[in-house]
């Protein structure tokens, strides 16, 4: 029904879980919890909590270098949206239900599912829950710092006073990778670590140096890399030590962001800061990249959070706006428009799923290990990638009300880009694959099998399957590397699409990315796919 004046207004209370149209069989068939979801999915998909996410980003953080007195305390004030945001996601247990049962037992798909039904509401929080989350996997190669932190890690409460690790209930970890003069090139890095005395795994150092982009930075304590002697190693950094003291790393500015405004992000400087080595020295990118794996899946699936909201918002406005006529999204042209954009997302759902189910089996299967190796950054690639097109063009379908602040799509559209720019830009994620295939050509090879159980489906999957390995009997060229990962990633979404795709959704991907009956942009699939059906199927229930 059309409401009075032709204003459809903000889309009111929903689901976010139930009214997914592939979401909830996706995650049944991974062994998620279903009913924990959609409990979940009704209340973020409350009025309250989107107020909260648009209050946290429009009331930014601020830094306090100094107190009243001069003396230096390096916080940063949040609005009381975020925490309750911080709140809500501690406490449902997304930074620590994967830890909470054995592998296989479903809680990291769920885990993963909740994620992405948050951050459609609200990304920046996503940053410190994903960090701390992840930060456990590299913090276990040192069992005597994990004996300390991981019962505060694992926690469900959300404690957000500044204090040491002893007088807290919760902590948060984050993590400091990249500076100034390197980068996503963290071999680069000048900063150093000193042994106060017996250096070695769980000593104490001195850092001297500084970080160009710490996030989440009012964390309890970052995983961060150093030059030690022995080489580039990994330490523990406390923000208030043992004795309740505070640590001297200091915050030197906030960036101030195109997007991801709730979430700050500092430049800091290491000044005889305290920090204990984590792992074996020298060895600490392969200590912290098992961090990195967990946080580049959540980054890949922020990317398909912020798809699915922007269109069902999209679907929402033309479902419920009338123009020339007629309602939108009875328009023909319009079907096109929002139908191209939902076969994305739900390619991208199916995809971010099973990779949720792989991560989930990896310490208990070997091929699924192999599998997550190739498919992680394919998917961080390619979903992030996605979404800032994808975006786009949903914020075009609800016109002006859309490019205004009191809508959320100004917000999805400045979060969209960053996704691909976290964890590793696309060209480190495309260089990742190469060297993925050529140091573990096993999980080429078991990727491939999985893609190959479609064949004879479709000619146009068995033609790309075959051209793939043929790509991979020799070195690929490093400038060819984008072109193959996206190769990879259409297969990878076709062949999911076939197995588990709604047949009309199916068949327009088929037709439009693998048989390239399709323009350069949204809005141009062939006429004979069921655009009217498709373009429904993004209007929430």
């Amino acid at each position: 029904m059309i409401s009075p004046g032709n204003q459809p207004g903000p889309l009111t209370s929903y689901n976010l879980f139930t009214s997914d149209p592939v979401l909830p069989d996706a995650v049944r068939r991974e062994g998620g919890n279903l009913e924990l979801l959609e409990d979940f999915g009704e209340q973020v998909g409350s009025l309250e909590i989107r107020e909260w996410g648009r209050l946290a980003n429009k009331n930014v953080p601020i830094l306090h270098t100094h107190d009243a007195s001069g003396n230096r305390i390096d916080e940063i004030e949040y609005h009381p949206a975020y925490h309750s945001l911080l709140n809500l996601a501690v406490e449902s247990g997304i930074h620590c239900m994967r830890y909470e049962k054995p592998p296989g037992d479903g809680a990291y798909v769920t885990r993963n599912a909740l994620m992405g039904l948050i951050t459609q509401i609200e990304m920046g929080h996503g940053c410190p829950t994903s960090m701390t989350s992840g930060s456990l996997m590299a913090l276990r190669h040192q069992p005597e710092l994990a004996e300390i932190w991981e019962p505060l890690t694992i926690s469900r409460s959300y404690d957000q006073q500044l204090k040491a690790p002893s007088a807290k209930s919760g902590v948060l970890l984050g993590m400091g990778m990249t500076e100034k003069q390197g980068g996503s090139d963290v071999r680069a890095n000048t900063s150093t670590a000193t042994p106060v005395s017996v250096g070695g795994p769980g000593r104490e150092y001195r850092i001297e140096g500084h970080k160009w982009f710490t996030s989440a930075p009012m964390c309890d304590a970052f995983l961060v890399l150093a030059y030690a002697p022995k080489g580039m190693s990994c330490f523990l950094v406390p923000r208030v030590l043992p004795d309740e003291t505070r640590n001297s790393l200091r915050l030197m500015r906030l960036k101030d962001k195109l997007g991801n405004r709730s979430n700050a992000s500092a430049e800091l400087e290491f000044d005889n800061t305290a920090a204990w080595m984590v792992g074996e020295e020298g060895r600490g990118i392969p200590t912290i990249i098992d961090m990195v794996q967990a946080t580049r899946l959540d980054v890949a699936n922020w990317g398909v959070s912020l798809m699915r909201q922007a269109v069902s918002q999209a679907g929402w406005h033309v479902a419920n706006r009338e123009a020339f006529g007629a309602t939108l999204i009875d328009k023909p042209l319009m079907q096109n428009v929002l139908a191209d954009l939902e076969i994305e997302v739900e390619a991208a759902t199916l995809m971010i799923t099973r990779l949720s189910g792989a991560h989930e089996r990896m310490d208990i299967d070997e091929r699924e290990q192999d599998f997550s190796r190739l498919a992680t950054p394919i998917a961080k690639y390619w979903l992030t990638k996605q979404s800032t097109p994808v975006v786009r063009e949903a914020l075009e379908c609800v016109g002006g009300n859309g490019y205004v602040e009191d809508s959320m799509m100004p917000r999805l559209y400045r979060e969209a880009p960053l996704n691909a720019i976290w964890e590793g830009a696309g060209n480190v994620i495309a260089l990742d694959i190469g060297r993925a295939a050529s140091r573990n050509p096993e999980s080429v090879e078991v990727f491939l099998d999985e893609l190959d159980q479609s064949r004879g489906k479709d000619s146009g999957i068995d033609n790309l399957l075959d051209s793939l390995r043929a790509d991979f009997a020799s070195p690929v060229p490093e400038a060819e590397a984008r072109r193959l990962v996206e190769r990879l990633a259409i297969a990878w979404a076709a062949t999911l699409m076939v197995q588990h795709g709604q047949p009309s959704v199916s068949e327009a991907y088929l037709m439009s990315r693998i048989g390239g009956d399709h323009g350069s942009l949204f809005g141009t699939l062939p006429t004979s796919c069921d655009l009217d059906q498709i373009a429904r199927r993004a209007v929430p229930a």
